[in-house]
């Protein structure tokens, strides 16, 4: 048993012991992965040593250009040093025709589960192979706890939640390496990440605290600064729970058309597509805007899914209000969808990611607002660390007792840091990518972090190794009904990485709203405007402009 201070010490990974990885020449067929030693030596933060569980051949299936070669499918479990912590869970998989090359995953909302590392990235044509199929060794993990992704109950573990907070990034990633090693006989050449939301996060967090273990990134709308985004949810969860402040799905598709035939011209083509979203946000006011001739707003004493009250409109525009001493920003929320429609996959994908179809009440059931859920379970779990705590009773713009408990979580999971040097001294590159109508995780947020950055580092250095892209009209997840942008990250990455080749002139390619037509992928702070002339469906016929 440990006492108190030697715990805490190895959870927080003060005592981290040394990697020691045995040099192997000769490489192993996929039978023998089984019996790879994986002690605690081996990985860099402390644990219990790990496991390969599985070891199994794959053959190559799929047709082009979704073909996959053959592979060794590898799964391990990582002890933890608490025995009452669950194991971190992890696959690696291991494609006989290797590039040399490593992608390793990231996941989403709170993790629980190793996401399907084998398959496709954010944003990836239809006519491009998934990475295990272009020869990368692909990797991921579970962060440590198994679950729902909506589920925050393994945080009341510490150890558990020093896993998802980072740790069980580090320690799989050793794994991995000690696997790959086993496999070829060689470290890989190149080792990328690719991660959205908790996984952009994520990956910031390796490149920020262990910048040898990877060369490059593909980075997702990334929660960065988890604990004042937490505390962003909780703010709007409680506003849409006061009576009457919640719109119905009718109500919010009235607001969406409202502000699309007021911003849609923004960006010089009336097209369906708002790119000009910073300029809507105060070009679009629902109190006074039309829709069909008729009133927004609703007239007094009346209601009705026809128009909206001055209770959801006040609800609407706190959320694209920022809070607290730091500011923390408020969403784009004029022009982003945030549930209007329900009758196929993709619409309703972007409907439970925003406002749901049921109504805010308490306690919180399926169909709720993402938000209230992210946020019950965040304050039950990581702040009061009670199961039978009320969301109702925390204020987070008065914290009161929970001040000191905010700040050790946000010291702990915020990954926040603006100092990128090692990385960039060690190659690294980024390629950083947000939806300018994600309703989970405000565009501004990263916006801030990328200038904190430049200002940090100076803005030139940080062109040098960072590309900031902004996506029109896209929600959380790279889920857009009216421009559904799709883009090979994964080879722009490779070839700046190995070539020294940062991307020119990227452009973005509608596989939903109207298939085909294109848009050039602009660099914040600019946005893809109309020149005047031209076909709208073509990338040539608009400048990234501010």
């Amino acid at each position: 048993m440990f006492n108190g201070s030697m715990r805490l010490a190895i959870l927080l990974g003060l005592s981290a012991l040394p990697v020691v990885v045995q040099a192997q020449t000769v490489p192993r067929d996929c039978a023998s992965i089984a019996s790879v030693p994986l002690p605690a030596t081996a990985i860099g933060l402390p644990t219990s040593g790990a496991r390969v569980t599985i070891a199994t051949q794959v053959a190559a299936s799929g047709t082009a250009p979704r073909t996959i070669g053959a592979y060794c499918h590898v799964t391990a479990e990582i002890d933890p040093i608490d025995r009452t912590a669950p194991p971190i869970k992890l696959e690696v998989n291991l494609p006989d025709a290797w590039n040399g090359k490593a992608l390793m995953y990231g996941g989403g909302g709170f993790n629980g589960t190793v996401l399907s590392s084998p398959g496709l990235i954010r944003l990836q044509p239809a006519d491009v192979p998934v990475p295990l199929g272009r020869g990368y060794v692909t990797f991921a993990s579970d962060s440590g706890h198994q679950g729902a992704s909506t589920d925050g109950s393994f945080a009341l573990n510490d150890e558990a939640l020093h896993n998802y907070a980072y740790d069980a990034l580090k320690k799989t990633r050793d794994v991995a390496g000690v696997l790959i090693a086993a496999r070829y006989g060689r470290p890989a050449d190149k080792v990328y990440f690719h991660g959205s939301s908790n996984g952009g996060k994520e990956a910031l967090g390796m490149i920020q605290r262990n910048p040898a273990d990877l060369d490059g990134a593909i980075i997702f709308w990334p929660a960065v600064n988890f604990t004042r985004l937490a505390l962003q949810h909780t703010r709007v969860a409680r506003v849409l729970l006061g009576p009457g402040a919640y719109p119905s799905v009718p109500q919010r598709q009235l607001v969406l058309r409202a502000a699309i035939s007021a911003c849609d011209g923004l960006d010089g083509a009336t097209d369906g597509v708002i790119a000009n979203a910073r300029a809507c946000q105060s070009a679009f006011d629902p109190a006074t805007a039309k829709l069909d001739g008729k009133p927004l707003r609703c007239e007094p004493g009346s209601n009705g899914d026809a128009c909206l009250t001055d209770t959801q409109i006040a609800a609407l525009r706190l959320m694209g209000t920022s809070f607290g001493d730091d500011a923390y920003p408020g969403f784009n929320i004029w022009g982003t969808d945030l549930g209007s429609r329900t009758n196929d996959d993709l619409s309703r994908n972007i409907t439970d990611q925003g406002l749901g179809t049921v109504a805010s009440s308490y306690p919180t059931t399926p169909g709720m607002p993402f938000m209230q859920n992210f946020a019950d379970q965040f304050f039950k779990y990581f702040v009061a660390r009670d199961p039978n705590a009320k969301l109702m009773e925390f204020d987070p713009e008065h914290p009161g007792r929970w001040k000191d408990r905010l700040e050790a979580l946000s010291s702990m999971a915020d990954l926040g840091d603006t100092d990128l040097s090692a990385f960039a001294r060690h190659g690294g590159k980024i390629l950083l990518l947000h939806g300018m109508a994600d309703q989970i995780i405000p565009t501004q947020g990263t916006e801030r972090y990328v200038d904190a950055v430049g200002q940090r580092m100076g803005r030139e250095q940080v062109a040098g190794f960072l590309k900031f892209y902004e996506l029109p009209v896209t929600a959380h997840s790279g889920n857009s009904l009216a421009f559904m942008p799709a883009w090979d990250a994964l080879g722009a990455l490779d070839a700046w990485v190995v070539n020294g080749t940062p991307p020119h002139a990227p452009v973005i390619t509608d596989s939903y709203g109207k298939p085909g037509r294109a848009r050039p992928l602009c660099e914040y702070p600019t946005f893809a405007k109309y020149n005047g002339t031209g076909n709208m469906d073509d990338a040539t016929s608009f400048t990234c402009a501010k």
